[in-house]
């Protein structure tokens, strides 16, 4: 997971100079190959660092910005409850695999458990490919050698936006606002087992999921209104 969102900003620099959908298909190949890989390794803790941890996370976060980004080329009136219904798709299998993936660690093994997220990742190359093609950025090559590192730089970084101070305020304080955003779904479950006996210990997980999906369709909405501030949306959100 932290592989997946601290990898983000490689993926936007692919998808600058590859373009969505290459950048989504390699993306889907990595992920996939990675969860086959981690099926044959179920015992082997080192290895599934590699394979589920950054094979896994890196496919998973070249496919996330361009699943999103491809959104503002085919809707723009909508875009907010398009992204709301886009991104509810993660609450919807939150509710469902918890006890999908029970089921088949308990029955199957986990190395099969490891198959069958695979072959739902297939998924991500096939959706791919239905993506409209973007142009490509276009890199100049320096005149100078000792002017090609900041040349590349100033390419590849759009370094006016940070002059904007909301921004930068902005850009700062949403990862620091976003820092335990993750700590109930990784352990929240192990938590209800500890602590309590004869429960559903998925239910939690669950309830999260369904109350983040709501919102998601709530939000995207409202944010398509007129006069509504979609910035103090977030904020009452925090």
């Amino acid at each position: 997971m932290g592989t997946t969102f601290f990898l983000s900003p490689l993926s936007g620099l692919l998808t600058a100079f590859l373009g969505l959908r290459a950048t989504a298909l390699l993306g889907g190949s990595i992920a996939t190959a990675g969860l086959l890989l981690s099926s044959f390794v179920v015992n082997e803790v080192n290895a599934l660092y590699f394979t589920y941890g950054l094979m896994y996370g890196l496919g998973a976060s070249l496919a996330y910005t361009p699943s999103l980004a491809i959104l503002g080329h085919y809707f723009k009136k909508y875009l907010g409850l398009v992204n709301g219904i886009v991104t509810i798709g993660s609450s919807v299998f939150t509710v469902i695999m918890p006890s999908l993936l029970e089921y088949i660690i308990k029955y199957h093994g986990l190395e099969w458990m490891f198959r069958v997220l695979a072959f739902f990742t297939v998924g991500i190359m096939l959706c791919s490919l239905l993506f409209k093609p973007t142009p490509l950025m276009i890199i100049q090559t320096p005149s100078h050698k000792h002017e090609s590192v900041k040349s590349l730089l100033k390419t590849i970084v759009t370094v006016q936006i940070w002059k904007n101070s909301k921004y930068r305020l902005w850009a700062l304080s949403m990862p620091v606002a976003l820092f335990g955003y993750f700590v109930p779904y990784v352990h929240i479950k192990k938590f209800i087992e500890e602590t309590f006996t004869d429960v559903n210990d998925n239910l939690p997980l669950q309830c999260l999921a369904i109350t983040s999906g709501l919102g998601r369709l709530t939000f995207g909405f409202l944010a398509d209104k007129r006069g509504i501030n979609r910035i103090l949306l977030q904020q009452i959100s925090f």
